[in-house]
């Protein structure tokens, strides 16, 4: 596999869905056999570059760069650095598990996974594009198969369903229909996903557009932009150019994160979602917004970073408990896990706004850590629903007796949701929390307040599905038994476990992509890399992020580990 790691599981999945093309909906265990196999291949690859990683030489690895415009600057450029390397995992665990989650659907079975496999290569594109050009092209890639997979595989909420007229019409097109936002129906949420993700994109597109333009290096490449590239102290309509292209571009991909007030879109898009593009959208389409923010802003615009994150900081706030009251009292258990997942975000965004080392690295493994716990809430609910034909949780209750492996799964999920020890989750919790109390006080003690809200909607919902009396209209329903349906359940599970209890490796990917991002924008000392020194440019900087001098990392933070977090002052 070696150097050409990047491609396989990048073009795993397009290679699949192209094949599924040739195949005839007349052959359902041959479509999902490839399906599951273009996934595998993906995975496996992911898998290698993940513990391939050299820790000690740091920087992007695996690098690909194929020219596609010369006069314009752009190239098809891959590459994985601390920070990308558990998002690409994840995506393509996701991808692997979404498709046996899926297994059972028969409606128009080959273009769902067409379109899933798309879905999924498009975001693990963004996640390897060091071309703002190509960065941009998955990110509007993403968007079409959302729209697809809503619309035409999703499902209705309970109060849509209730609405009628005398004559039993549904009032789909009526306006108090369009006003009613808690009545909403699959297309309502495809179209309005589809409107606010493209409608900030374009936002986001104006910043890169100014930044191609006012380098002055007719280049999209990020490795050169983010050394050359000198946008600050132009003065711009009251303002310098760095702030107005740092704006468009934070709150361009803070949409999709999805950042509080821009948020709305999303939980509506996880109540009529499929169950496996649900776990994609939670698990890595939200995860886009903080990424490209972190490969964009925090790349070519340090300084102007430094100055302007604690914008996110107040904004975190919101996004933290709104989401949580709302998911609170939701009855819909879509509702629930989708707003409880864009309340945890704003942990991701806190992370990121504090800007050391601990807090950042907690935010991008939160980031993964959230994508195995939310994938596993979504996958669950989704077999719920196929079991009773209802979200509706007050319906709901003793599914237990019915469904023991299931509720038992439910319950490790939701504990990894809370952040309990012995989950991934909680190590990235604590490193958040840990690493913006200096800071922002404030907003860590509202943080915490969020996880005891957690609790009690995630301990709520449970009690609500699986306990206390059930309903006799669900005596049919059962339990996972088979290996398809226990397997995506038993490897999310495995991964969530594993690294909390085994955390370092996944630690030490991380930290050698934040430390020096960290460096760049704190200016503790400046960094080279291997790609720097293709551009030739020579600066004095440590050996690798791993191995650096203790001038590179204050002294407090120099051997901090998960397990020595309570050592910090």
């Amino acid at each position: 596999m070696g150097e050409h790691a990047l491609l396989y599981i990048l073009f795993a999945p397009f290679v699949g869905a192209l094949a599924l093309i040739l195949v005839s909906n007349r052959q359902p265990l041959l479509v999902r056999g490839i399906a599951a196999g273009s996934a595998f291949v993906s995975l496996i690859a992911s898998i290698f570059v993940f513990y391939a990683y050299d820790l000690d030489k740091g920087g992007f690895q695996f690098v690909q760069k194929f020219e596609w415009s010369r006069e314009l600057g752009i190239s098809l450029h891959l590459g994985v650095d601390g920070i990308a390397t558990p998002l690409v995992l994840a995506s393509a665990i996701l991808l692997f598990t979404g498709v046996f989650v899926s297994w059972h659907i028969k409606d128009r079975t080959k273009e769902f996974y067409i379109w899933l496999l798309i879905l999924a290569a498009a975001t693990i594109g963004v996640f390897m594009s060091l071309d703002l050009f190509f960065l941009y092209f998955f990110y509007e890639m993403s968007v079409i198969p959302m729209y697809l997979l809503l619309g035409m595989w999703g499902s209705h909420t309970k109060k849509y369903l209730e609405m009628t007229d005398p004559e039993g019409l549904k009032l789909r097109d009526s306006v108090g229909f369009i006003l009613n936002f808690g009545s909403n129906s699959k297309e309502y949420a495809a179209m309005k996903l589809v409107l606010f993700l493209s409608a900030f994109a374009v936002v986001a597109l104006m910043g890169i557009l100014l930044i191609y333009k006012y380098a002055g290096l007719n280049t999209f490449d990020i490795l050169v932009l983010r050394e050359q590239a000198k946008l600050m102290n132009i003065p711009v309509l009251g303002t310098t150019l760095d702030k107005i292209i740092w704006v468009l571009i934070f709150f361009g991909f803070a949409s999709i994160a999805p950042l509080w007030p821009l948020h709305s879109w999303s939980p509506v898009g996880h109540a009529a979602a499929p169950a496996a593009t649900s776990m994609l959208h939670a698990g890595v389409l939200m995860k886009l917004g903080h990424f490209s923010i972190i490969r964009v802003a925090f790349e070519i615009l340090p300084d102007t970073t430094r100055e302007m994150m604690p914008i996110a900081a107040v904004l975190c706030i919101f996004s933290i408990m709104y989401g949580g009251f709302v998911a609170f009292y939701a009855k819909d258990t879509k509702y629930v896990i989708g707003y409880s997942s864009s309340s945890h975000m704003g942990y991701v965004f806190l992370g990121m706004a504090a800007l050391n080392y601990i807090s950042l690295t907690g935010a991008v493994i939160y980031m993964f850590a959230h994508a195995m716990a939310t994938g596993m809430l979504f996958a669950m609910a989704g077999w719920v629903y196929d079991q009773t034909h209802t979200r509706d949780l007050p319906s709901l209750g003793g599914l237990s007796n019915k469904m023991p492996f299931i509720s038992a799964c439910f319950i490790v999920g939701c504990m990894a949701s809370i952040g309990m020890p012995g989950t991934v989750n909680f190590i990235a919790e604590i490193m958040i929390i840990v690493g913006s109390w200096n800071k922002y006080p404030l907003q860590v003690i509202v943080a915490v307040l969020g996880i005891v809200l957690t609790m009690a909607y995630l301990f709520k919902m449970m009690r609500s599905m699986f306990y206390g009396p059930m309903s006799q209209k669900y005596s049919h329903a059962h339990d996972a038994v088979g290996v398809v349906d226990r397997l995506p359940l038993l490897v999310m599970i495995t991964v969530t476990v594993g690294f909390g209890l085994f955390p370092m490796h996944l630690y030490d990917v991380v930290r050698s992509g934040v430390n020096p991002l960290i460096a760049r924008i704190t200016q503790v000392v400046p960094v080279a890399s291997h790609e720097q020194d293709q551009l030739n440019v020579t600066r004095e900087a440590p050996e690798s992020p791993s191995k650096a001098d203790l001038t590179a990392v204050p002294s407090h933070l120099a051997h901090v580990t998960p397990h020595s977090i309570r050592g910090l002052e």
